[in-house]
């Protein structure tokens, strides 16, 4: 990726809304107990409790995939998740630099888990499926002590390690039919391992948790079952709850002080159990599975994070849950800010449109559609309403204040509704969908009237954009095709063609141009009145480009794609100004705010990202 942003300056990260909550043990408190640090996209995210203040650790060139912070507070681990054949990086963080301390390569593809030694000399790494090793390494060095295969041939591969509160030469790793306690030859730069015998009981080891005087390890299983290990014999101690397992399996456990367990499940339910048999004491259940429980100094707090991207803060006496972050947890398909103020945006995704705050990233609002899909949204001009277009056929339009569904559109397209656009005199709807058409509806105070489909698309229509004077507007296609339509007469005007899928389309604000990009990696400039190509930009090495935007006064516009990177553009010389990197998934859409102060982006892998937007504007 070096060469493509070699020597542009990059885009300021402001905020992030998001948290990969299928990172197993992903959220941490950091020992200062200010802090929470976890992953979103290729970022590692810090966070301030206090007021929630964000800053960002960036080096990873792929989705970070777990995260270890050392007793000592000094140090933060993190792995990522890499393509076949490449090798997966583990990052050492400098946490009062903020900057990175080294960087560890060995593991092929995937870096499974991480766990730091007590006195922070040792990190051990545990490489994923197609890796198979774990490896220690000497934090002081920065280099690989020793290695060996997680586990026996005849076991499956191992998916945690953990290691020893008080000897930073024995650490316990475990997974599919294996656990072991290995303790390390420094001598002869050596791990050697010692199979803990768990009798006729066939597990598979999601989460290790470690007593403070290392006498037991507790293992949560996929079977919903707790196993306790004595650390010096290796042998099975206790196995619980007997009776009622814990659903969709253990993920997550964390010892208190009391020694009772926290226990999180693939159910969502999180626990409070005794510390004997393993009986809950206490639970609530959470919106799907838990993955992560950080535990804030000695225990009267605890964060939870699930499945579902949300955060939650409990205290110990009354166990009640508080969310304190929510997020999407899917693909977010589409971002749309409302026009003239920029103080709110709105993004959907699978079930969900939600409504944010441009200077905060709280959820203000949660409009859910059950088992259906977004596809695209946008503000009506004078802000009284959100018009979306779903993939069950409809359109639907919402108030932004109360969410409250003001208008259905049924049966609005075949196969799905794909694109949509509003009038400036908030009278008409404009949609697109999977079959190719293009549909122009009318509002009326008490329903809507079908005025004209437009058919000339030949597969769905994936962007439309309306002129400053409600009579044309443009569709973009995957057909290879963007027509101008007059609506006013309902035919179309021009046609540009190329060999692509089109994913979206702009007017410039002039109106005698329009900017394209698709799958063949190119922003093409073309002529409004004849449809003449006027000039084709190289928008991306690798990947088609999804997102793109152009700034209220025209000098600038923005591009995201499947490279990850959100790019800014010189409209009149065609070159990249600044580049944004941050994003773990593809990148699906991207908004310049009308004030010229704020670049939004969204992504594959559910993340929201604000960026400073660079240049001073005159326009307001």
């Amino acid at each position: 990726m070096a060469f493509e942003t070699h020597g542009v300056p990059q885009l300021q990260l402001e905020s992030v809304i998001g948290f990969n909550g299928h990172v197993f043990s992903g959220l941490r408190v950091h020992p200062d107990r200010e802090h929470l640090i976890y992953p979103l996209g290729c970022s590692v995210i810090l966070r301030r409790i206090k007021d929630c203040k964000q800053e960002f650790l960036h080096g990873h060139t792929n989705n970070v995939s777990c995260i270890s912070v050392s007793k000592s507070g000094l140090y933060i681990a993190s792995g990522q998740v890499n393509f076949m054949g490449f090798k997966a990086t583990v990052i050492i963080w400098d946490y009062a630099q903020r900057n990175i301390y080294a960087q560890l390569v060995l593991h092929k593809a995937k870096v499974e888990a991480l766990a730091f030694s007590p006195n922070d000399k040792y990190v051990v790494s545990l490489g994923g499926q197609d890796d198979g090793s774990i490896v220690v390494w000497n934090i002081e060095t920065k280099q690989a002590i020793c290695g060996s295969p997680a586990a026996a041939h005849s076991a499956g591969h191992s998916l945690t390690v953990q290691y020893s509160n008080t000897n930073d030469n024995i650490f316990v790793s475990a997974g599919s039919g294996t656990l072991r306690v290995w303790e390390m030859d420094l001598i002869n730069r050596k791990i050697r391992p010692t199979e803990c015998q768990t009798g006729k009981l066939k597990r598979t080891v999601k989460c290790i948790e470690i007593s403070e005087d290392d006498q037991f390890v507790f293992c949560g299983t996929t079977s919903g079952d707790i196993m306790k290990i004595n650390m010096r014999t290796g042998l099975l101690s206790d196995c619980g709850p007997v009776k009622t397992k814990f659903s969709l399996g253990v993920n997550v456990l964390q010892i208190l002080k009391s020694g009772e367990l926290l226990v999180g499940a693939g159910s969502g339910t999180f626990s409070l159990c005794s510390k004997s048999n393993f009986k809950t004491l206490k639970t609530v259940q959470l919106e799907k599975g838990v993955t992560s429980i950080a535990i804030r100094g000695e225990g009267p707090q605890f964060f939870v994070g699930t499945e579902a991207a949300q955060m939650y803060i409990f205290t110990h006496a009354d166990f009640k849950a508080e969310l304190i972050s929510t997020s999407h947890s899917s693909a977010v398909k589409d971002v749309a800010i409302s026009f003239g103020t920029s103080e709110l945006f709105a993004t959907c995704s699978e079930e969900d449109i939600r409504l944010w705050h441009i200077d905060k990233p709280k959820e203000l609002l949660r409009i859910t559609v059950p088992n259906m899909t977004c596809n695209s949204l946008d503000f009506m001009t004078d802000g009284h309403s959100i018009i979306s277009a779903w993939n069950d056929d409809k359109i639907r339009v919402f108030a932004p204040e109360s969410g409250r569904l003001m208008l259905i559109i049924h049966n609005a397209h075949r196969m799905g509704v794909t694109a949509i656009a509003g009038t400036r005199n908030c009278k008409r709807i404009i949609s697109g969908g999977g079959e190719g058409q293009v549909r122009v509806w009318e509002l009326k105070p008490h329903g809507h009237r079908l005025l004209e489909t437009m058919k000339e698309h030949k597969a769905t229509v994936t962007c439309i954009k309306v002129k400053h004077d409600d009579k044309e507007c443009v569709t973009a296609s995957a057909d290879g095709a963007c027509i101008i339509w007059d609506i006013v007469r309902f035919v179309s005007l021009q046609m540009v063609i190329a060999n692509t899928v089109f994913r979206t389309v702009c007017y410039h604000p002039e109106e005698y141009q329009i900017i394209t990009s698709g799958t063949d990696r190119k922003v093409a400039y073309w002529d409004v009145y004849d449809g003449s190509a006027i000039r084709e930009l190289e928008g991306s090495q690798s990947g088609a480009i999804n997102g793109l935007h152009i700034s209220h006064d025209g000098k600038h516009f923005v591009t995201g794609g499947d490279d990850k990177l959100v790019k800014l553009w010189n409209y009149v010389d065609g070159m990249v100004t600044h580049i944004g990197m941050g994003h773990g998934g593809s990148i699906t859409s991207v908004k310049i705010c009308s004030n010229n102060r704020t670049i939004v982006s969204t992504s594959a892998d559910g993340a929201i990202l604000r960026w400073r937007f660079p240049h001073s504007s005159c326009s307001s």
